[in-house]
């Protein structure tokens, strides 16, 4: 049996075959840890949303802003669905919507396994919760999200405030934990986002850290694995495992075993993009192209490097997201 956590599909249906391929899952033995944003951006998100939902039974998989987002998609009138882009719209329309979008919409912010020593969360934890603090915001948004009152909460997930805040209660308090744990990615000293700064770790303005490296953070008793943060590639530090490569702008795709003794990574490579694309968006992200010294390299990674073949607050709207 192996558990491997995989990073951001991003609607990249064929790049995810190809991953699945490269580390001969088995579903008869075999699980996988999906770290959020199942969709949007990659021109098949309906078929690879199909195919997640077809190994439900193989699979945890963790909400990321981009799967929030066409939750609440979902939600709307057919007109309004029809001023999203095309490739959250063939989701919101396929006859089988309804049942992958339900099935969606029961999944968790943050999922924690002991017994295996991993937890798994889009984008990531506060720099002041511990693991059981994590849990308990994150079921707080998950009892509305489960809940019959979820469209509420779908409506009035967006912005960017407030900030984190213990005394917070009902809607803003959602959004804050919603912001945390599919959006961060620099914070102030005292954990305030830093929505706009998105570069790679060490381009990022004065006075920010990624949100794993605060001065006086929290030091937590399991390793995390997160996506999200596609410029700052792979990265591994103070136990947080960042495994969105960058697959949807021409990176590559991740997948980390967990239960190995040590870090274990296959990569494939990401859909094809025009070059001016992929440079604008992964030039400053050297991290994204190869594993940190010490990680051992497997399957289609090892191949590529022989040059043979590869492999308020709350989200933002799709249309247009920068997220």
């Amino acid at each position: 049996m192996a558990v491997w956590a995989i990073g951001d599909l991003q609607g990249c249906y064929e790049v995810t075959r190809r991953l699945l391929d490269a580390i001969n899952f088995d579903p008869a033995q075999d699980r996988l840890w999906f770290c959020g944003d199942l969709v949007n951006r990659g021109g098949q998100s309906l078929e690879t949303l199909r195919l997640v939902h077809s190994l439900r039974e193989h699979a945890t998989v963790v909400l990321g802003n981009h799967d929030l987002s066409l939750l609440a998609v979902g939600q709307r009138t057919l007109e309004e669905q029809r001023k999203v882009n095309p490739d959250l719209q063939r989701v919101v329309m396929a006859d089988d919507a309804h049942a992958m979008l339900e099935w969606l919409r029961s999944q968790p912010l943050f999922h924690v396994d002991h017994e295996l020593g991993w937890g798994m969360v889009h984008a990531g934890l506060h720099p002041s919760w511990t693991i059981e603090q994590a849990q308990r915001c994150a079921r707080i948004v998950e009892e509305k999200l489960h809940g019959k009152q979820f469209q509420r909460l779908l409506r009035n997930m967006y912005g960017d405030k407030p900030a984190w805040n213990p005394q917070l209660g009902g809607l803003e308090q959602c959004r804050a934990i919603i912001n945390i744990m599919t959006r961060m990615r620099y914070v102030t000293p005292r954990g305030r986002i830093e929505f706009e700064a998105k570069t790679a770790q060490g381009e990022q303005p004065a006075g920010l850290y990624p949100w794993f490296a605060v001065p006086g953070m929290v030091r937590r008793d399991l390793k995390l694995v997160v996506g999200h943060w596609s410029t700052l590639g792979l990265n591994i530090t103070n136990g947080v495992h960042s495994i969105d490569t960058g697959a949807v702008w021409g990176g590559r795709l991740t997948a980390l075993r967990l239960d190995s003794e040590s870090p274990q990574i296959v990569q494939v490579a990401g859909r094809e993009v025009p070059p001016e694309l992929r440079a604008a968006k992964l030039a400053t992200s050297a991290n994204a192209k190869l594993p940190p010294k010490g990680v051992k390299r497997t399957g289609a990674t090892r191949r590529r490097r022989r040059g043979g073949r590869g492999g308020g607050a709350g989200p933002r709207p799709p249309q247009g997201a920068a997220d």
